[in-house]
């Protein structure tokens, strides 16, 4: 198990937090851990992450299927959701979507070339108040207006470039 060994110790200390008897309550960290060690989650980290917490495979994989989250494929190591919801598109979604796959080169749903952005729509981010609202990395941007991109794209480059931790699970989020 190439998960566990080369990051047990913060596998023992998630796995820590939880009473013996409660090690599923460990799923959701662990496979975030997984994903942004692999990219993605596919049957071999889903296996791996099944072994450590003594699941079945099919527990895991019915977990990872259900929530938007985990990816089955590869993504970049930003991930930016644009809401794309009626109160988005009212106030300006559309043409933030247009002005990301023109900006980066890509239509949504697509991987820059250099890996380094992925680009999605998703329904309800639960900011309407805040709207156009988009994610990079679960970390909210507020009222992104086409103005405010190219700033928002370069620090965001600027902070992978300059080898800061990143993660497309937001597990980094809490520390």
């Amino acid at each position: 198990m190439v998960l566990y060994e080369q990051h047990k110790a913060e596998i023992d200390g998630i796995l820590a937090r939880y009473p013996v008897d409660r090690k599923r309550s460990a799923l959701l960290p662990l496979l975030y851990l997984a994903q942004d060690v692999y990219g993605r989650l596919n049957r071999d980290s889903i296996r791996e992450v099944a072994e450590i917490l003594d699941l079945p495979y099919t527990d895991v994989f019915e977990v990872v299927g259900f929530y938007t989250l985990f990816y089955n494929e590869d993504v970049g190591k930003i991930v930016l959701d644009v809401c794309d919801d009626v109160p988005c598109c009212f106030c300006g979604a559309e043409e933030l979507v247009a002005d990301l796959e023109n900006r980066l080169g890509i239509k949504a749903g697509e991987t820059t070339k250099d890996k380094v952005f992925t680009l999605r729509r998703v329904k309800c981010i639960a900011a309407c108040d805040q709207a156009p609202v988009l994610q990079a990395n679960l970390e909210f941007h507020n009222r992104v207006l086409p103005d405010k991109v190219e700033a928002m794209l370069t620090k965001l480059r600027n902070d992978v470039e300059a080898g800061k931790p990143v993660s497309i699970s937001g597990r980094l989020a809490e520390r």
